[in-house]
Order: structure tokens, then sequence, then C-alpha cells
């Protein structure tokens, strides 16, 4: 995983299967009064919002170590409190502990992590993929857009498709705590691979 580059206090918004990756960007829905007071928050002071996941769906959940701090670019304030926003992730970050914060929401410590998004796949990692990506599609029956996938940078298409993939909260954990693009890649493989060979369609792909 990529070195810390900073302490920071983060006010955190804990979805079960909503990744976000630095570089990419995740719309949202805010409804929840404390999770609109958080935006509110954030609008007043930075835009920045983490999102994380926590390890059960339960109130006030152990959460996973790892995140991704997010920048509000775009917002819609509906008349009746709720926003629509777009997140724009900018770096990942591990916890360090939670803090007794007097906030609806919940807040940490944590230290932001450094990823280089200017790593790139060899030409074999990358056709490894793309095939895997072709054989899990077509068994799963998604209409996907070759072209446009062909003319991804390398990060563009491997967080991409991690930020999306059906699978359940351990595997996209995973995913996003992967040290590196050609570890994420290597992962995603490995996981389409096996949830691709499942008979049954009544779940999500598990590392648990």
């Amino acid at each position: 995983m990529g070195g810390a580059i900073g302490t920071v206090r983060l006010s955190l918004f804990p979805l079960s299967g909503a990744l976000l990756f630095p570089g990419l960007q995740l719309p949202l829905h805010i409804f929840e009064p404390r999770y609109r007071a958080m935006v509110s928050d954030a609008l007043a002071r930075d835009r920045r919002i983490a999102m994380i996941q926590p390890q059960a769906p339960s109130e006030g959940a152990p959460l996973f170590q790892v995140g991704c701090v997010g920048k509000i670019e775009d917002v819609e304030a509906l008349e009746d409190g709720r926003y629509n926003i777009v997140l724009s992730g900018i770096a990942r970050f591990r916890v360090l502990r939670e803090l007794d914060a007097k906030t609806p929401f919940r807040q940490v410590e944590a230290e932001l992590l450094h990823d280089d998004l200017d790593e790139a796949l060899s030409a074999v990692e990358r056709a490894g993929f793309e095939r895997e990506a072709r054989s899990f599609a077509d068994a799963q029956g998604y209409a996907v857009d070759w072209d446009s996938v062909a003319r991804l940078d390398d990060q563009s298409l491997i967080n991409g498709v991690s930020q999306i993939a059906p699978f359940d909260v351990a595997a996209k954990q995973a995913l996003l705590e992967a040290p590196n693009l050609a570890a994420r890649c290597e992962l995603l493989i490995q996981l389409m691979q096996f949830f691709g060979r499942r008979d049954s369609d009544d779940g999500a792909v598990t590392l648990q």
C-alpha cells in the first residue's frame, strides 16, 4: 500500500458497497439528516467527504481501515434539504482512530496514502485483464463498448471496474486496499474468474 503523506481529520460517509478511487467520480444522493448536515459542513469548509465501508450494516458498526477522500465537485441542493452530489476521488486514507465528535456524523483521524497515479500495466497485464473482462461480461450478459474500453488508460480502467464491480463488501474492500495498480488488476482477474464460474445467481462473490 502507498506510503502515508499526512494526517488529517475526516468526516465519514460509511456506505456498504460504495467505493471511490483517486481520480474517479462517485454520484451520491444524500437524504439522511446527519449526512445532509455533513454535506452542509463540507460545503462551508473544504468540500471534502471521506467514503468508507462499514464492516456490518448495523448502526455504529466497526469500519474497514481504508477508504478514499472525495471532493464535492458538483452539488444540487433540493428544496426539501436533500442533495445530489458528485465526489471526485482525491486520495485513499487509513483510519488511525475514531474521534469523539459532537457532530451527528462520524469523524476520524486518518493518514492520507500516496498512490502513484502514473503507474501503468505491462502490455501482458493489460491484455490479460481485457481478455478476462470480456469473458466475464459475456458470462454475465453485460453489454460493453469494448472500443471505448480500449481507449481508457490503465488507471481509469482498473480502478473504474473495481469501483462498479458486482462483488460483495469484503471483495470490494480488498480491491481498494490493493497496494498498487498491478496487484489490483491481478485481484480483479481472480475475482472475475471465481465469480464467472458460479452456477447460481443468488448473490455476489465473497472473500469472507
